[in-house]
């Protein structure tokens, strides 16, 4: 059994798509991020960033993983799946792991906090995130163009960009043009481990079609950008 320690954002969405696509089973443990679970000395102990997700593998002596690509590697070892075992196939599959670890997720989550989270607007900073995720995903959509998924086969690599290029409106970055990565896009969506995985541990996709949830949302947000 897998006890994940999750909440409901890209980088946690990545941990429990990953367990949906792969059919382990697990247990969610919440993480409330407002209240600060993530710095309780229990969380600690698994994580010591103090940042979510992070997985207990009770059936191999309770280890502990933390920081999403490597649970994803993990997971992906201990069942044999998403990820090839030749060294070029799994080099492939890690580069593009790294590539959203590198750059999309640090770059769409920078975007998030100055177009929507960011109590004063610093327009300098939204046109630099903005624009340095558009080029991330103009990369995507040249490799797309190539291969049907990021490392030919479906994988790993494709889970963890899908996870955080699905919330594109969010960060405020356009797709226009981008029609390789439409089709990825429309692809990935119809997995129903994905989408599975986007609901766990609570859906938030409706945001946008809701003043009110965003606005509470973002306040939220607000409050946990120091902590």
């Amino acid at each position: 059994m897998i006890n994940l320690y999750t909440a409901s954002t890209p980088n946690g969405h990545k941990a429990s798509c990953t367990l949906e696509e792969l059919g382990l089973d697990y247990h969610v443990v919440p993480i409330d991020m407002i209240a600060g679970d993530q710095h309780t000395d229990e969380f600690r102990a698994i994580n010591p960033n103090g940042r979510i997700p992070a997985i207990v593998d009770t059936d191999n002596n309770d280890f502990a993983v933390f920081e999403s690509g490597a649970i994803m590697i993990y997971l992906a070892e201990k069942t044999g799946k998403l990820l090839p075992t030749d060294p070029q196939g799994r080099s492939r599959v890690i580069q593009w792991l790294m590539f959203q670890m590198g750059g999309v997720g640090p770059m769409m989550g920078q975007a998030n906090v100055f177009y929507r989270y960011f109590p004063e607007t610093i327009q300098p900073a939204i046109d630099r995130y903005q624009n340095e995720c558009r080029r991330l995903f103009e990369v995507l959509d040249r490799r797309l163009g190539e291969s049907e998924y990021l490392a030919d086969d479906y994988s790993i690599a494709d889970i963890a960009n899908w996870c955080w290029v699905r919330t594109y409106r969010w960060s405020g970055v356009s797709r226009d043009g981008l029609e390789n990565l439409d089709r990825w896009l429309a692809v990935m969506k119809e997995k129903p481990g994905l989408r599975r995985g986007i609901m766990i541990p609570e859906q938030i996709d409706s945001l946008l079609k809701d003043p009110e949830a965003e606005k509470k949302f973002k306040e939220n947000a607000r409050k946990t950008l120091q902590t």
